[in-house]
């Protein structure tokens, strides 16, 4: 049983760790998108380069994660969380380098790989080091330095870009790592789990993300009509196809497709699409709208957003104490249509555009929405299936969310029409920024329409989520003993482990 407790030297400098690993992740995931306009006049980038400067680090991250948290169960949480951290180091530097959009791209699906590596890790490495009466603060603590790692993620994002520059926004993980890596390797005990056993789902992984990526190369670059994204198209529904056979046979899937037997994980996972890819193309959108139209700074840009982590962190323990009580249905349905009403708002950020009366008003209500659906849709998660699979509910619910955000950043340039070089022009952006807000709303009235038609209140025997409090935009908390591949039957009969 683990021992450390938090109070203790070693349980500070384990907390440390794992904060500093979750937010290099965290920050990347939130300021990379107010950088992008710098991004695109600095390398000569059109529209695509940019989606795909978000989407190929979104692709390899999606696609992995549920891999990583089994190889650190395999080989070593503390371990694979170090090679996390020193892979993603890495990868910054590459981008923070990168002569051409081209390696820029490809030093991101780098990055994204050590994202799936370190992400899982950092809370596997709590759930395994601290004592079980510390246990639940740990976490708390994690979930909430991470949240304030989020919330100034674009502040510090746009400061960087109109600073130093935006290289520095990837550059900045390189001393992070240097700090991250020597603390974990010298007072983080290693930790795995001697009943893994079995193979690695490494075809599962690898059709998902080839799925993810080969679709969203052929939704970006669906106006050019060629022959080459028709075969992209189909391809990648090809792999989807063979990832759902390939986990339906397999002994021991990544993503066992019998946990969809429960109805209300299937619908909530149902309201998260729709959720996060809303989020996705509004926040991916939002920051270029706010530089090209508005005319704000980076700086401007980044901390015209900060409001709506702000008010996550305040709040989404309470939400979640409330929903406690009500069920998650009300705050399902309501979350989403005040977030869709949030971003309807956005229609009256133009051209000079005032912070007071036209943004701040859209990000406050998108806030509040936020706060409203976040913990209850982790908690339903949970809830939805035996307490011994939340972990894993917990990991596909949080894959499905950056799937979701990916493929909308892929598809809403397309569905609104927005060109190569739409964002070097102010008038055609703002247009095509409007059609697109519609869209986001859209999609979360119809998750807000799911969730008052299927959702239910969980019984009184389920697990309930330890990250009370969470700040990011991307993807729900991850929660659960462990965020990997089902473990053996006989721990499903057994429960979680201590």
């Amino acid at each position: 049983m683990p021992d450390v407790r938090l109070a203790s030297p070693q349980g500070k400098w384990i907390l440390l760790t794992t904060v500093l690993g979750s937010s290099m992740a965290m920050l990347d995931s939130t300021v990379v998108n107010v950088a992008l306009p710098r991004i695109g006049r600095d390398l000569d980038a059109d529209l695509a380069a940019l989606q795909w400067t978000v989407n190929a680090y979104m692709v390899t991250l999606a696609g992995l994660i549920l891999l990583g948290g089994s190889l650190g169960d395999r080989y070593g949480r503390r371990k694979i969380f170090v090679v996390g951290v020193v892979w993603f180091a890495v990868a910054s530097l590459l981008c923070g380098i990168a002569p051409n959009a081209g390696v820029l791209i490809a030093a991101r699906a780098l990055q994204g790989i050590g994202g799936a590596l370190l992400t899982p890790g950092s809370l596997a490495l709590i759930q395994a080091s601290f004592h079980p009466d510390d246990r639940g603060r740990a976490v708390g603590l994690w979930s909430g330095f991470g949240g304030v790692g989020a919330a100034v993620g674009p502040f510090l994002g746009g400061w960087l870009v109109d600073g130093p520059g935006w290289r520095w926004v990837f550059l900045l993980n390189v001393p992070l790592a240097l700090l991250c890596v020597p603390v974990a390797l010298r007072h983080v005990p290693e930790s795995g789990d001697e009943r893994v056993h079995g193979g690695f789902d490494v075809l599962g992984a690898v059709l998902g993300a080839a799925a993810l990526g080969l679709v969203t190369y052929a939704l970006i670059e669906a106006g050019a009509g060629t022959v080459v994204v028709t075969v992209t198209a189909v391809a990648g529904v090809a792999a989807g196809v063979a990832f759902v056979l390939v986990e339906r046979r397999r002994p021991d899937p990544m993503m066992p497709l019998d946990i969809f037997a429960s109805r209300q994980f299937t619908a909530v996972n149902l309201v998260t699409l729709c959720v996060y890819a809303a989020l996705g193309g509004f926040f991916f959108l939002s920051a270029v709208q706010l530089q090209v139209v508005a005319g704000y700074s980076a700086l401007g840009a980044g901390t015209a957003l900060l409001p709506t982590t702000v008010l996550m962190l305040l709040l989404s323990a309470r939400s979640g104490e409330l929903a406690d009580r009500i069920g998650p249905r009300i705050p399902l349905t309501v979350g989403p249509l005040l977030c869709a009403a949030g971003m309807l708002l956005m229609l009256r950020v133009g051209q000079d555009a005032s912070y007071l009366a036209d943004v701040l008003p859209a990000v406050l209500v998108l806030g509040l929405g936020l706060v409203t659906l976040v913990a209850p849709l982790t908690a339903t998660v949970l809830a939805s299936v035996d307490v011994a699979r939340a972990g894993l509910a917990s990991g596909i619910n949080n894959a499905a969310a950056r799937a979701a955000g990916l493929i909308a950043v892929a598809a809403l340039p397309l569905v609104t029409g927005m060109g190569a070089e739409a964002y070097r022009s102010a008038d055609a952006f703002d247009e095509a920024f409007g059609r697109a807000m519609a869209v986001c709303a859209g999609l979360l009235v119809v998750g807000a329409a799911v969730a008052l038609a299927t959702v239910r209140k969980p019984g009184p025997e389920c697990k309930h989520p330890e990250c009370r409090t969470h700040g990011s935009v991307t993807a729900p908390p991850l929660e659960g003993e462990r965020v990997r591949r089902r473990l053996s039957t006989e721990e499903g009969t057994a429960g979680p482990a201590a």
